[in-house]
């Protein structure tokens, strides 16, 4: 039964053409390719910096906008918003009634921004998704397909563990932010255990930075509560700077009848990167799981497809639409809260 999980979502059989906001490394490493593997037509794309939207345009062989109001102008297209969190807004507002788009994580820079964001879609009535690619990698998508069809039981534990050398001058942007690491790199990890084991009921947590970094947090320690049946731990660190040997960026999924084992490997030597890894233990030892694709970019080809199954009536539920993403941003706003919060205090001396 392992040799058949899925790993990819179906392609859409009649796709929209795509407009994309935003020319940044994300569309040139990510959507781009991931749309060219799968023939998805792409009309367009804008971005504020034409020069640099003309570059990337010209590279591609696609068409640069030259401004918001002509992009947004191609009707029946599926829009791309791979744009910072605080332009997502604004985008919507223009976007025709009832259009499909895409918006780039996180929804909004914090929940009253993910709030907006939800109230413009829903008056506009626009078919919105987040882009959690996460939830469609090819080791998730067979991880989620081995629990559907209950080969590990009932989750019982999940342990996210990170100890990284993330080389975060690769991006300056985030220097002046506020908040960085849950809100932009740990929240694919919270989307994606939400998808797994749904909501929980809080959240413990404490984010940090580091004496050698400008960014305000790049380590984060949290605990989601389910219950008394179901452990959940996440232990993030991005300055780990002593060599490969211990680093490490996985999870373990633990069940009643077996339990799982993942390697997120773009993260490890980014962003060359590394393989991902898939072992599942059903009780009868560990076997690796033979991965077609990665995270990136096949993540979010499978994103963008089944937006667009949806999209062409081939696909009724949408995954990861702005009504269940808000409640990410929900996650992630109760644990910088927990981060804020004091820790309960310990008594100094005896009775």
């Amino acid at each position: 039964m392992l040799e058949d999980l899925q790993q990819h979502w179906p392609r859409a059989a009649n796709p929209k053409p795509i407009v994309i906001f935003g020319a940044g490394s994300i569309v040139t490493d990510a959507h781009l390719p991931a749309y060219a593997n799968a023939a998805y037509p792409v009309a367009g794309l804008y971005d504020p910096d034409l020069e640099k939207a003309r570059a990337v345009a010209q590279t591609h062989g696609i068409k640069a906008f030259s401004s918001p109001e002509e992009a947004t102008g191609q009707a029946g297209a599926i829009f791309d918003l791979a744009t910072p969190p605080d332009a997502h807004a604004g985008i919507l507002s223009m976007l025709p009634q009832g259009a499909a788009v895409l918006l780039q994580k996180p929804m909004g820079s914090d929940l009253e921004g993910a709030s907006e964001i939800l109230k413009i879609c829903r008056e506009r009535e626009l078919l919105a998704a987040v882009n959690f690619q996460l939830r469609f990698a090819p080791m998730m998508l067979a991880l989620r397909d081995a629990v559907n069809r209950g080969l590990l039981g009932e989750i019982v534990d999940f342990d996210a563990w990170l100890a990284l050398d993330t080389p975060w001058g690769l991006w300056k942007f985030l220097e002046p932010l506020p908040r960085v690491e849950i809100s932009l790199h740990s929240i694919h990890y919270l989307d994606f255990i939400r998808g797994l084991l749904g909501d929980p009921s809080g959240v413990h947590a404490k984010s940090m930075g580091h004496p050698s970094s400008r960014i305000a947090q790049t380590r984060t320690a949290a605990i989601l509560d389910y219950g008394d049946t179901v452990r959940c731990a996440l232990s993030i660190n991005h300055n780990h700077a002593f060599g490969r040997k211990h680093q490490a960026c996985e999870f373990r999924i633990c069940g009643t009848k077996g339990a799982a084992y993942l390697q997120l490997g773009v993260n490890l030597d980014y962003p060359r990167g590394e393989p991902d890894i898939l072992e599942i233990n059903t009780g009868d030892g560990w076997r690796s799981i033979e991965l077609d694709g990665s995270w990136f970019p096949d993540a979010f080809t499978s994103r963008m497809s089944q937006l667009q199954r949806v999209a062409t009536g081939e696909e009724e539920h949408l995954i990861s639409g702005v009504e269940d993403a808000w409640y990410t941003m929900a996650l992630v706003e109760a644990a910088y809260e927990s981060s804020a919060a004091p820790a309960t205090p310990i008594a100094r001396k005896p009775q």
